[in-house]
């Protein structure tokens, strides 16, 4: 019950960042500066939090995860320039588990017929979406979110095999809000509005800072199909929030396309049952 109830509060924290995202820069700013100040509030409140433990700025793993920490910032936030704050956040988070299936099956992980359906039927489900005619965004943002997506899916591997979450999660923040300051003159002076710059900072403080790194103490205890398959509730929520704060509501097809995405995760999260071993007795 409490690794669900913990998992359920990350997943929310995520969600949050799609609605905070989408509001910002509705509101005019410019989508790069809201990702460095999102990875900067982050970094500052992660710091403040591992500093009695200590942070991990060390290794390959570090300097990998920070990469994709960054990829996925600016994808994320590129993309709400057209992508609608639900609707983003489905392709982001059906990329991510799409991205953490394969992870899983190349780590050895078991995907039965049921399983391989399941993700066929998700699949099904984001290409139609994403095929013309889907909605009135760009097809480059979308495709930005898909490549935020795979920075995430890489990022949730990282976590899966982080020994100190917190520590971790606080040094890839630091690194990631080092790499964004160095470029600086790409974003420094750019639009930023009074919503951006509070939205910004809660999106990083709140929702990523404190969100990753709750995500980064349940990875270790799930496999990374079902980690996958529990930031997928993070669409509807997001969807929900995005219809009734920012009046975004979803089209027919929108609509049509998610819940076969999300059908497909759902099934792809049954697990056979184990048959009872029948023991016979000596004579």
């Amino acid at each position: 019950m409490r690794l669900f109830l913990m998992t359920a509060l990350a997943v929310t924290l995520l969600a949050a960042n799609s609605l905070l995202t989408r509001a910002g820069v509705l509101d005019g700013t410019d989508p790069v500066a809201f990702a460095a100040i999102r990875v900067g509030a982050g970094a500052i409140v992660l710091a403040l939090l591992a500093a009695g433990r200590g942070i991990d700025l060390r290794g390959r793993r570090r300097w990998g995860a920070a990469s994709a920490l960054v990829i996925y910032l600016m994808g994320f936030s590129l993309a709400y320039r057209s992508l609608d704050a639900g609707l983003g956040a489905l392709i982001l988070f059906a990329t991510v588990q799409l991205g953490l299936f394969a992870a899983g099956a190349a780590r050895g992980e078991r995907a039965g017929p049921v399983r391989l359906s399941g993700m066929a039927m998700a699949l099904g489900g984001l290409v139609w979406l994403l095929a013309p005619g889907g909605g009135p965004w760009a097809f480059g943002d979308a495709a930005l979110m898909v490549a935020a997506g795979l920075a995430w899916a890489a990022y949730s591997v990282a976590g899966k095999f982080e020994p100190k979450p917190l520590a971790g999660t606080a040094g890839n923040f630091i690194l990631a809000a080092g790499a964004v300051l160095l470029a600086a003159p790409l974003w420094w002076g750019a639009d930023v509005t009074l919503l951006g710059w509070i939205t910004a900072a809660a999106s990083g403080a709140i929702a990523s800072g404190l969100g990753y790194a709750l995500l980064f103490r349940v990875l270790p205890r799930m496999g990374l199909a079902t980690a996958g398959v529990a930031q997928l509730s993070a669409p509807v929520i997001a969807m929900a929030g995005g219809a009734l704060l920012l009046g975004e509501w979803p089209t027919g097809r929108a609509l049509a396309a998610a819940s076969l995405v999300l059908a497909g995760i759902a099934l792809a999260t049954i697990r056979p049952r184990r048959q009872p071993t029948i023991r016979s007795s000596g004579s």
